[in-house]
């Protein structure tokens, strides 16, 4: 059995907006919530430490913007017994795509495009783009689009474009093909790499069905079109700087220390269908983080502090103000978190089978963000209108606006499928509410 370093509070009040500190100064009490209560959330997680099947976490929960409960246990390198910190930098992976979403809507709102625009309009390499009819990866039946690609289906991922690592479909395997799986081809930046997907079939006709893939690393590319500036440059001046995330980039830069970037784990597989054994190390793939890429990935690229990202759920949470001003107006903010899929649809009905450790039955898919439709279809102890998203390596975050919570968590185990992390947070965190 590995040792494990006690769970530590950390998160200081300002303006009813929490900083980066993570030093917790408020009695959960104060806020309807039960100490002791909270504890068992480091305790469930703090077992999985325990027992080898993940490297170490920090979680973070805030109510009416008052950060009332940081724990970490483990480490973020476990070969070199070095434990997590408060200021650990993580691949937040995924948890990317709220803030291209985000950065998107800042230029919608400053007219730049409508909801319905063909991408194209910006991105004339998708015009063409063929849909997948029927065939292999190696000798593919397409048809023409029936309707084009808009700025809604990227943000929603009814777009057609899909991930070459989901292994489900034959365009997933052309993908895969041309070097587009966990990474995409060396050298190539974003718009090389929109042009080589742009080059191979859609999975279906644009808003049809729901897929999760690289609709978000689209978008990403239509900022820098529509902003004339580079993603890095955008995130920076437009988002990061004025939230006073100052440790979140594209891979560490000139000056950070690389021990404070946890280690990339992925799980040992046990027998077929049982729980994995363990853990090791993916350095291979952890490498990429260790510098700015070529590809700036609005998808996936990021590296971020739990306190840094603490800032942007938060963001979020206030619609789309924080103390210094406004990024996005609060209706914006209601509308990316409403569900979006026709006919009020959830993704068990309108998505595409993923192999995914929360339920997509009563979830439905906004922009840029997935939220609980039906509390009891969901299965899980949450408020309908709970908004979320989480990373390939088991990092997640949800906004809970019926009970002004929100939740951050970290660490660095690949897949996210591995544990059901997501589902015990909500459960564990929900139960500590008592008034």
């Amino acid at each position: 059995m590995r040792g494990r370093r006690r769970p530590t509070a950390g998160g200081v009040r300002n303006g009813g907006h929490v900083t980066t500190a993570l030093q917790v100064d408020t009695d959960p009490a104060e806020v309807g919530l039960d100490a002791a209560r909270l504890a068992r959330i480091d305790g469930r997680l703090a077992r999985w430490v325990d027992d080898g099947q993940l490297p170490g976490f920090l979680v973070t929960v805030a109510r009416h913007g008052r950060l009332v409960h940081v724990g970490r246990a483990g480490a973020r390198n476990v070969e070199e017994g070095l434990p997590v910190e408060a200021d650990t930098r993580w691949r937040i992976y995924s948890m990317t795509k709220p803030i291209t979403s985000v950065a998107a809507m800042m230029l919608y709102e400053e007219g730049a495009f409508e909801l319905s625009d063909p991408i194209a309009t910006w991105l004339p390499e998708f015009a063409e783009t063929r849909v997948y009819v029927a065939g292999s990866a190696l000798k593919p039946v397409t048809a023409p689009q029936t309707e084009p690609i808009r700025v809604r289906h990227l943000l929603t991922h009814t777009s057609g474009l899909t991930y070459g690592f989901h292994h489900t479909h034959p365009v997933d395997a052309m993908y895969r093909a041309a070097g587009h799986e966990w990474s995409t081809p060396a050298g190539a930046d974003s718009a090389e790499v929109c042009r080589q997907w742009a080059a191979m079939p859609l999975v279906f006709q644009p808003g049809s069905e729901w897929n999760y893939g690289v609709s978000t690393d689209v978008l990403g590319r239509l900022v820098e079109v529509l902003s004339g500036q580079p993603l890095d440059e955008f995130f920076q001046q437009r988002i990061f700087a004025p939230l006073g995330m100052t440790d979140t980039a594209f891979g560490l830069r000139d000056g950070d220390d690389p021990e404070s970037l946890a280690r990339l784990y992925t799980a040992v597989p046990g027998r077929p269908g049982g729980p994995a054994t363990g853990i090791a190390p993916l350095d291979a793939m952890g490498a990429g983080a260790l510098r700015k890429p070529a590809f700036l990935s609005g998808g996936g690229g990021l590296v971020s502090t739990a306190g840094d990202y603490l800032r942007f759920i938060e963001l979020l949470r206030r619609g789309g103000s924080f103390d210094g001003g406004r990024l996005l107006g609060p209706r914006t903010i209601a509308h990316m978190t409403r569900n979006h899929l026709p006919g009020g649809a959830d993704l068990e009905t309108f998505g595409r089978p993923l192999f995914a450790e929360t339920p997509l039955r009563g979830v439905g898919f906004g922009l840029g963000f997935s939220m609980v439709l039906d509390p009891a279809r969901y299965g899980v102890l949450a408020s309908p209108g709970d908004y979320s998203w989480g990373g390939a390596a088991s990092t997640a975050f949800y906004v809970d606006p019926v009970e002004d919570v929100t939740v951050g968590f970290y660490t660095q185990l690949l897949p996210s499928s591995t544990l059901p992390i997501r589902n015990f947070l909500r459960q564990l965190v929900n139960q500590a509410i008592v008034t």
